[in-house]
């Protein structure tokens, strides 16, 4: 039976192969990488750009396109949020919400 005195001997040995063996392979992926930036002509600045191609994301509160207006005043309103106080009187007068679509 090994005592504890040479297990930690033997771990201080395996952390030493361990960190060898990751440096090694992260050369290994580096190297790789290089090479393909190199293959396909790739700067840093290409790898690190944001990718433009996709699509907004909806969480960032974009503009939308009115879905109601007001044709005497051309005030608009997209549906969402609080409606505008020239709707809520226009309804209060018994106009209908279909009369402002857009």
């Amino acid at each position: 039976m090994s005592t504890l005195k040479e297990l930690l001997n033997q771990k201080a040995e395996l952390d030493k192969v361990i960190e060898s063996t990751r440096k090694e392979e992260l050369a290994n992926a580096i190297a790789q990488v290089k090479s393909l930036m190199q293959e396909y002509g790739l700067t840093v600045a290409d790898i690190s750009v944001k990718s433009s191609t996709r699509a907004p994301s909806a969480a960032k509160g974009g503009k939308v396109a009115a879905k109601y207006r007001n044709s005497a005043t051309g005030e608009s309103w997209s549906g969402r949020g609080l409606q505008p106080k020239w709707l809520k009187a226009a309804l209060a007068s018994g106009r209908q919400l279909s009369d402002f679509a857009v």
